[in-house]
């Protein structure tokens, strides 16, 4: 059976248990005040083979546009390989 929560007319709120199939309240049984249901998120968890707690970071999984570390290295090395490309022939024409 489900716990909801209730708010009095005066502010303060009160858990109440009660069955799926019950009405809302509509009075608070020990006050007599009138309330309101208030609506709260429920507390999912996905569990099984296809869920992972990591499921919801970017950086750690690979099919992630958001991906930086890769491309960073990646930019890195590209940009090493050109550098070294420019000194030899320069280092060539020197020496001639």
């Amino acid at each position: 059976m489900p716990l909801y929560t209730y708010r009095r007319e005066d502010g303060t709120t009160f858990d109440y248990r009660q069955s799926f199939s019950d009405a809302p309240l509509t009075v608070d049984p020990q006050t007599g005040q009138k309330v309101t249901r208030i609506v709260q998120a429920a507390g999912v968890i996905f569990k099984g083979s296809g869920f992972y707690v990591n499921d919801s970071k970017g950086a750690r999984n690979p099919a992630s546009p958001n991906n930086g570390a890769k491309s960073e290295a990646k930019t890195d090395a590209e940009s090493a390989k050109p550098a070294a490309e420019t000194s030899t022939p320069a280092a060539t024409a020197a020496a001639d």
